[in-house]
């Protein structure tokens, strides 16, 4: 379980509630787990939610009945919850429990139910099933104080892995066994687990941006690519830092350089009710600048909370996929990211995790981002 108090996922009901009406739904059916979690602490593997304006009705089996029964009298209780116990189908006990009610709308969440479980679900109950997109991903967006509080240790926490991290990074090693050692460290930091599969690119893999470690030896000259997070009280935090084995050429040096302003100017742009394009453009129209617009291609951040994207997007316009111009608001946490990727060169990125306040913006994580040549 995680612990977000009673109070605060009480809030989070009523946000949702309030959300019912406007959509004009009697209840809505939550199978996405990370909703789930945000919802009411459960981090297991099976349930289903039924919130409606009275109570919410949480579907399980009896691999987690005694663990939601032992919150009960804690400060991170799930208030208003009635547990329903589920013997065989998860989709059968849903059914019997949405026509013991006097119902007639119901929303499920349409990115997440299967077409086969929707199918099987219309013809059984007698209610109209109404698609819904993102009623709790667009509340999960604006974090709580306890939220805040979580991912300002979590930052803490892997700034201080980043700060020893170039310690495991020698010429020799292969990207597997860096890659195993940050893990190590992660866990050791307190973190539950790694938010991802932890990259490690060397030399042209660092070109890359999304490489998987592999068996490559590090060498004299690479750069160095170091893309990790964790866990911590079920909220996710991600850095990256890249780094040179050896002293760094002039062109590595002006490439890391491009980066690392496109990265401060990113941050500098962040502030409540600063369009997420102009922050993305921040960093974009820098590396334009000097030649690297081509060699960035995916956008300045995303979202952090109970997984490790989400949103914002924080990303350049595109009339296509990315029309609509949101703006940042307080309480917002997400990545500053900014790569330059050179095919058979290799790459530099470089990551911090920040958060929209009143007055500006917070770093999380802290780690400094001067080059390191190791």
């Amino acid at each position: 379980m995680s612990h977000a108090p009673s109070a605060a996922l009480a809030r989070r009901h009523d946000t949702i509630r309030r959300a019912l009406d406007e959509h004009r739904l009697d209840a809505l059916v939550i199978t996405a787990l990370p909703n789930i979690l945000y919802l009411t602490n459960f981090t297991g593997s099976s349930a289903i939610v039924v919130v409606s304006a009275d109570r919410l009705r949480f579907l399980t089996d009896s691999r987690y009945l005694t663990v939601i029964d032992e919150t009960r009298g804690q400060g991170y209780e799930c208030p208003g919850l009635e547990l329903v116990a589920v013997e065989g189908s998860y989709d059968a006990k849903l059914a019997e429990v949405l026509d013991g009610q006097s119902w007639t709308r119901v929303g499920f969440e349409a990115t997440d139910l299967t077409v086969a479980r929707h199918t099987w679900l219309t013809k059984t109950v007698a209610i109209e099933l109404v698609a819904t997109e993102g009623v709790v991903e667009r509340a999960r967006v604006v974090k709580d104080d306890y939220e805040i509080a979580t991912l300002r240790e979590a930052g803490r926490r892997l700034s201080r892995v980043a700060d020893e991290v170039p310690n495991e990074v020698r010429a020799g090693r292969t990207e597997r066994e860096v890659a195993m050692a940050i893990d190590s460290r992660i866990r050791e930091a307190g973190f539950t687990r790694t938010a991802f599969d932890t990259i490690v690119a060397g030399g042209p893999n660092a070109a890359l941006p999304h490489a998987r470690p592999g068996e490559r030896k590090l060498a004299e000259g690479d750069l160095v690519v170091l893309d990790f997070g964790g866990v911590y009280d079920s909220y996710c935090v991600d850095l990256t830092r890249t780094v040179s084995i050896g002293p760094a050429s002039p062109r590595v040096r002006e490439v890391y350089e491009a980066v690392r302003l496109a990265h401060d100017r990113a941050i500098q742009a962040v502030a409540p009710g600063r369009s997420r394009f102009d922050i993305d453009a921040a960093a974009r129209q820098t590396l334009d600048e000097r030649g690297l617009g081509e060699a960035f291609g995916h956008g300045t951040g995303h979202g952090l909370g109970v997984e490790v994207h989400e949103g914002p997007r924080i990303t350049r316009r595109r009339p296509d996929v990315e029309a609509a111009d949101e703006t940042v608001q307080a309480g917002m946490v997400f990545t500053i990211e900014p790569g330059a990727y050179l095919p058979g060169w290799g790459g530099v990125r470089i990551e911090d995790d920040v958060l929209v306040t009143e007055n500006g913006v917070d770093l999380l994580t802290t780690t400094p981002t001067a080059l390191i040549e190791i």
